[in-house]
């Protein structure tokens, strides 16, 4: 047994899969802070602590997906040893454990990650040149060439790289007989075949009447460095040879500097006449299998598959079984050993192919509890066949948030936005436009590489081999700015599922509709190809049209992604609680039978699927949303707060800054988030405005808007008067607020599938985007109130209002417990059986609830404000199960047909136990 597996035990009964408590590690809160806390989560009722990645990431990462070494423990967590401390602190509190995983990427932090060091050292030649998904470039024409074989563009250069070169920024440095070339903080290897022509001046540089073998060897070592098989040279001979000589050569070399300091200093004076010598540095740098380049660069040019537009972030080839083993090996031991439970996947969507991966990880992993990153929008599913217990929870996020918004309040707050924005711009045509500006933008280099691959599937097909590459750009461009999901799951020699034909078909409708200057008969080749459907006239075809659907599906997710979540959704915000991942301002409101459906459909296909309210990639809590949420029941009240407000702020406006729909989203977001300080307002706006893309951007930032708006929003966020309105108005919403949370927890805790709280989340959180939600957690103040929430009365403390979130707490301790009692009316199959309740009466499309199992029951409040307004419950009921029930969260009885306003008039839900 190894060390990170002392105290860890098998945990495969899914009865024990309550909840998980989602824990975000790095420098600041490391396995021993994990192991800290562990007794006060399974005090809480929490069955599964949720560790983001743990596996060895980039020195200083806050997240953990930009892994570097998925062999190792990240040591700046605590290592082996801090990880085996967890472990037994998880053993000795009863607590399983599901873990993180990122399958899709790594970093190319290259003096870390040794992987991608090799590839960068050795070009196609590398024992790890599969392993990435890189596209190289071209060979070499000649011997007479500058380049040593195939380069790779690395676009991370702060300005283009002959600046960079004559301002000195390069500096090539010798570690042993292993050269390097550093850039600033960073360093790449330097290809042995290119030291050659340094190695044999140094050897002229030596004194006369040195050693006369020694000298020889260095000139020898020169010789041969020069002899050694080039990069491009991949056949297995020619691999093993270079990989075996060139480590003989660094040693003899490394050894003579040992034996001889006159060599050392050789190659010192050597590499400094390099050093100061622009022209003779860059024939060094020529002769790399990379290029160094400006980072703009990545936009237009690019070899490797990135994560979204990240350049750190290299693409790996999963589909390998090789990749898969070794950067799966110490997740699978832990796996085995019981070390860990369930995994969660991330970015399954980046995968080439989702399903084969899944089969692959199912196989290796024994039956694992798997849990998928996947974003569903609206209408979709799931596909059937995958090995998967379901997803993270954006789906029911959206679902049960959609419960609290009101339609017609949603509508009419659509309708001020537009009038105080001065557009008439609908959600979909933003979304086409945020796509097309993604797709020449940042994502530029990904499309232009799939024209490429048209182009050349193209020359195969007569009828099509005239097309320009604008042509074909603008064609897949329209037809992919068109998918209205992330991506479908086509595969060779497997014909397209109906959903999967649809999203085709219906893309390639829309581009022609809204292009009808394309050509008809390419749109439908394209089809043809995205759907595997064209008969290919050769196989080196077969080959590029599958390659080209292939890769097209792996791009199309990050198109939706920062295009609406990155982009959109910061842009249009009538109502920012529904700008959610996998729903957006489009989404309808929620009503009883459709929440009912999904609830059914869950219990059936996916009843351990996770059910997540606030994640480390939401873009408001909870708390934010279900308090935002109560602004659809009062739209013209709010219309005339955001009018007020905007001629009261006009004297701190700058020429006319901010523009109103940034303006818009300052006041919700200060309403929702209230009490907040200046300094995470100002943070925020300036994520936002760079987000949106419109103004500002990530990429070409002006300090100029962004100074303007920062001076508008922190001024008046120092006005008295306008403070005053703020917590007079969020004092208003605050408790509708506080009985959506409650509301929303309690079916997150009850529903079919596992609950997921994010850290903190037990009490009132008013979190924002990251990485305001990654603040640090006071469990002191946690552990505290539990001790607390033994005795409490929630009516009465609910009638005193509930400043601290001890009423939250409580509650989700109280249906932790009841789950830790009756594990079987939560599970799977007619144990955990799910049965919708109808209220009757005047009020009746205010309370939601349900039965589990026929042994528990839900009851909530939705839409509160309406609720009081219309004069509360009245005579509205709700006819129990047969039996008597007891509320776990006030201790009373009930039975029958039951007068809601009893129950949940002292404390807005309950949740019933049947009395055997």
């Amino acid at each position: 047994m190894t060390p990170t597996q002392r105290g860890a035990a098998p945990r495969r009964d899914r009865a024990l899969r309550r909840a998980t408590y989602r824990l975000q590690m790095h420098a600041g809160f490391t396995f021993g802070d994990a192991a800290a806390v562990a007794a006060y989560l399974a005090e809480l009722g929490i069955s599964h602590i949720y560790l983001s990645p743990v596996l060895q990431a980039a020195k200083g990462s806050t997240h953990g997906y930009d892994v570097v070494d998925p062999s190792a423990v990240n040591e700046e967590l605590g290592g082996e040893e801090g990880h085996a401390r967890l472990q037994a602190a998880l053993g000795e509190a009863g607590l399983g454990q599901v873990l993180d995983i990122v399958p899709n990427h790594m970093a190319v932090s290259t003096s870390d990650n040794r992987w991608w060091w090799d590839v960068l050292e050795n070009g196609p030649s590398s024992a790890y040149a599969d392993y990435f998904d890189v596209d190289w470039g071209e060979p070499a024409p000649g011997t007479g060439s500058a380049l040593s074989g195939y380069v790779v563009l690395l676009p991370v250069l702060g300005d283009h790289y002959g600046r960079e070169l004559e301002a000195g920024r390069f500096c090539l440095v010798n570690a042993e007989g292993s050269f390097r070339v550093r850039y600033f903080d960073h360093e790449y290897p330097i290809a042995p075949r290119s030291l050659d022509q340094l190695v044999s001046r140094a050897a002229r540089r030596l004194p006369r009447g040195f050693d006369r073998a020694a000298r020889a060897e260095v000139e020898s070592i020169g010789t041969a460095l020069g002899r050694l098989p080039p990069s491009w040279a991949t056949d297995r001979a020619s691999v093993r040879e270079r990989h075996r000589d060139k480590e003989v050569l660094r040693a003899r070399l490394a050894a003579l500097c040992a034996e001889h300091p006159e060599v050392q200093v050789a190659l010192d004076a050597e590499t400094e006449a390099v050093n100061a010598d622009h022209d003779a540095l860059d024939a060094v740098l020529q002769r790399q299998n990379y290029r160094l380049a400006f980072w703009r660069t990545a936009s237009e040019q690019g070899q490797y598959r990135r994560f979204f537009d990240i350049n750190d972030l290299v693409g790996i080839r999963v589909e390998d079984a090789a990749v898969f083993a070794d950067s799966h090996r110490l997740v699978l031991e832990w796996l085995h050993s019981g070390v860990i439970d369930g995994l969660r996947v991330d970015h399954i969507d980046g995968l080439r192919d989702p399903l084969a991966y899944l089969c692959r990880l199912e196989e290796a992993g024994t039956g694992v509890w798997a849990l998928v990153e996947k974003i569903l929008e609206e209408g979709e599913e799931l596909p059937d066949d995958w090995p998967v217990a379901g997803t993270t929870g954006y789906d029911w996020l959206n679902i049960v948030g959609g419960l609290l918004v009101d339609t017609s309040g949603a509508q009419r707050l659509a309708e001020v936005f537009a009038e105080f924005t001065g557009s008439d711009q609908s959600w979909e045509e933003l979304v086409h436009e945020c796509k097309m500006q993604v797709l020449n933008g940042a994502l530029s280099t990904d499309l232009n590489r799939l024209v490429e691959r048209l182009a050349h599937v193209c020359e195969h097909h007569r009828r099509h081999s005239d097309h320009t590459r604008r042509e074909l750009r603008e064609c897949l461009a329209e037809v992919i700015s068109s998918y209205g999901v992330y991506r479908t799951y086509v595969v060779p020699g497997k014909a397209a599922s109906g959903s999967d034909v649809a999203v085709v078909q219906r893309a390639v409708l829309e581009a022609g509709l809204r292009r009808p200057e394309l050509d008809g008969e390419l749109l439908g080749f394209v089809r043809q190809l995205l759907l595997m459907e064209l008969a290919a006239p050769s196989a080196t075809a077969a080959r590029e049209q599958s390659e080209l659907a292939m890769r097209t599906q792996q791009l199309t997710g990050p198109v939706m992604a920062k295009a609406v979540e990155d982009t959109a959704f910061y842009r249009y915000m009538p109502l920012l609680s529904l700008n959610e991942v996998g729903g957006g301002p489009h989404s309808a409101a929620v009503g009883p039978a459709q929440f009912h459906s999904w609830c059914a459909t869950t219990h059936k296909r996916r009843p351990f699927t996770l059910l997540a309210l606030s994640t480390h990639d939401t873009k408001r809590s909870e708390d934010v949303r279900a308090r935002l949420s109560v602004l659809s029941e009062i739209p013209n009240e709010w219309a005339q707060t955001v009018h007020g407000w905007h001629q009261m702020n006009r004297r701190h406006r700058v020429a006319d800054l901010p523009d109103p729909a940034t303006e818009w989203m300052f006041y919700q977001t200060v309403v929702g988030a209230w009490p907040i300080s200046a300094d995470r307002v100002l943070a925020f706006l300036e994520k936002a405005m760079r987000e949106a893309k419109v103004h500002t951007s990530w990429d070409q930032q002006n300090p100029i808007y962004e100074g303007a708006v920062q001076h508008f929003a922190a001024a008046v966020l120092r006005s008295r008067k306008f403070l005053a309105e703020v917590e007079a108005l969020a004092g208003d919403i605050a408790g509708p607020g506080r009985s959506n949370s409650l509301a929303l927890k309690l079916l997150t805790l009850t529903a079919p599938g596992v609950a997921d709280l994010y850290q903190g989340t037990e009490l009132w959180d008013l979190s924002l985007v990251d990485p305001d939600n990654r603040r640090p957690v006071d469990y002191g103040v946690r552990r505290s109130l539990l001790e607390k929430s033994a005795g409490v009365d929630l009516g009465e403390l609910w009638s005193a209002g509930d400043v601290e979130g001890l009423s939250k707490l409580t509650m989700v301790h109280r249906a932790l417990e009841l789950r830790r009692r009756r594990p079987a009316c939560f599970g799977d199959g007619e144990e955990g059986s799910y049965e919708p309740l109808e209220a009757t009466g005047p009020s009746s499309e205010h309370c939601l609830a349900f039965g589990r199992g026929g042994q528990v029951v839900t009851a909530v409040t939705v839409l509160p404000l309406g609720l009081a307004r219309a004069g509360g419950w009245r005579a509205t009921t709700v006819r129990l199960p047969k039996g008597r029930w007891r509320d776990v969260l006030s201790g009373k009885d009930w039975s029958d047909k039951v007068d809601i306003g009893q129950l949940l008039g002292p404390f807005p839900v309950a949740l019933l136990e049947k009395l055997n």
